[in-house]
């Protein structure tokens, strides 16, 4: 998909000297990868504190029982 795009040419360069990406548009396109990472982990981050932990819980008995199978 091709898309003109008013970005500062500073940010650019400095983006470009940063990631080590050859062209403008995989600069672009990793900001977006990043920053769509970055969101989702935001929000597993807010997830956490919703839920109540079972702290007799046993993880290891657990996994040991699915070998035993």
């Amino acid at each position: 998909m091709v898309m003109k795009l008013a970005i500062d040419p500073d940010l650019i360069k400095q983006a470009l000297e940063l990631s080590g990406d050859r062209t403008e548009s995989a600069v672009v396109t990793r900001a977006l990868q990043e920053f769509i990472a970055r969101r989702q982990q935001q929000r597993l981050l807010y997830l956490i504190g919703r839920f109540e932990w079972d702290r007799s819980y046993d993880c290891r008995a657990e996994r040991s029982r699915d070998r035993a199978r």
